[in-house]
């Protein structure tokens, strides 16, 4: 049996543990101390997994938590973009819904002993959606542009877009195990 509170793991608890810190950081510390935050999260959701892949240290638990962990810090940054005025509500409710919609098909697939992966939209998603929250939170940065053509309006269209792109190739690739019997 393999250790449950292996380095993945332990890394993917730190990644919930930095969430709450990133929300502090936002409204009570400074927009740069979340940032920082949000990218030292980041960075352990990459390092969670290709640590437990490479060293053979998977575990039901990892499994378990590390999507929730990944989700929770991306809406919980989104819910704060909201509550700055910086994303429209109905963006973050697509992108919750998305991850909703996805979880239930996995959920579907795992009651018929499938398994779903991971598509590479999701992880394009993923990554980019993590790459954009740092730029939305440099306030210079995030206003540059002009009129509604500004750098944060620009990264809303591209986690709005690609979390529509990614949802639909889950369901067009996936979608049929709602429909077996």
């Amino acid at each position: 049996m393999k250790d449950i509170m292996n380095l993945p793991n332990k890394l993917t608890i730190l990644r919930v543990l930095l969430v709450p810190l990133y929300i502090v950081s936002v409204f009570l510390i400074s927009k740069y101390v979340a940032i920082a935050v949000f990218v030292l999260a980041s960075v352990t959701d990459f390092a969670d997994g290709k640590i437990a892949r490479s060293r053979g240290l998977v575990t039901n638990f990892g499994k378990f938590l590390d999507p929730l962990a990944d989700k929770l810090l991306v809406t919980s940054a989104l819910v704060c973009f909201v509550q700055l005025g910086q994303l429209p509500a109905w963006v973050a409710i697509i992108v919750i819904g998305r991850d909703l919609a996805v979880d239930g098909l996995r959920m579907v697939a795992a009651t018929k002993n499938k398994v779903m992966a991971a598509g590479w939209s999701g992880k394009i998603k993923t990554a980019t959606t993590m790459f954009c929250i740092p730029i939305m939170l440099i306030e210079p940065l995030a206003t540059l542009g002009w009129g509604i053509f500004t750098v944060n309006n620009l990264c809303v269209a591209i986690i709005l877009v690609l979390n529509i792109y990614s949802m639909c190739d889950y369901f067009i690739h996936n979608g049929k195990v709602i429909l077996e019997q």
